[in-house]
């Protein structure tokens, strides 16, 4: 790739045969073609090549689904169970905004972790052989420091439930059952 910042979206057509086709460079691809886009911040949008329907969530989901399949999964049973929950509850696009939020938080800490710790390899980006050196030799400061945060999160994401209920209940005027009453 050349230095030169790319001013196109990627446009990819999935055709009825899952084919995928580039119309930026007029060739067919594939769904490592595609994490290649995703992994370099490349924009793209997946469309159906018949209807015009936007699958650029549903190929993701599918990398994903891929990744987690392929030996090392990033999520546990319980995680995806958890969030599978969470579909058709109230608490859906508050779940969806939370779990944003948190990936965005961690990847700034990543991004002021590599700040902080590029001055040691002389300006070079860190790639994923020296994460594994410094997550080894960082990693249970990194677990205090991400227990805390998630502590944090926790706690915050009660308080805006608690929040929630009160202005509920003072909106509607009758009270929302208790931990201890539900016993």
């Amino acid at each position: 790739m050349n230095s030169t910042k790319k001013i196109s979206k990627h446009l990819i057509k999935k055709y009825p045969n899952r084919r995928l086709y580039d119309t930026q460079t007029s060739s067919y691809i594939t769904l490592a073609d595609v994490k290649q886009f995703v992994m370099e911040n490349d924009d793209f949008a997946v469309v159906d090549a018949k209807t015009g329907e936007d699958l650029t969530r549903s190929i993701l989901l599918q990398i994903i689904l891929e990744a987690e399949a392929g030996g090392a999964p990033m999520f546990s049973s319980v995680a995806l169970a958890q969030i599978i929950r969470y579909y058709g509850h109230a608490m859906q696009g508050m779940m969806g905004s939370y779990l944003e939020k948190n990936i965005q938080a961690f990847i700034d800490i990543q991004n002021k972790l590599t700040e902080g710790a590029n001055g040691g390899f002389e300006g070079k980006a860190f790639s994923p052989e020296m994460w594994t050196q410094f997550m080894n030799v960082q990693g249970p400061m990194m677990q205090g420091m991400m227990g805390n945060y998630i502590d944090q999160s926790k706690n915050l994401f009660v308080q805006m439930q608690e929040q929630m209920q009160s202005q509920s209940k003072n909106m509607f005027g009758f009270p929302f059952p208790t931990e201890e009453k539900k016993k």
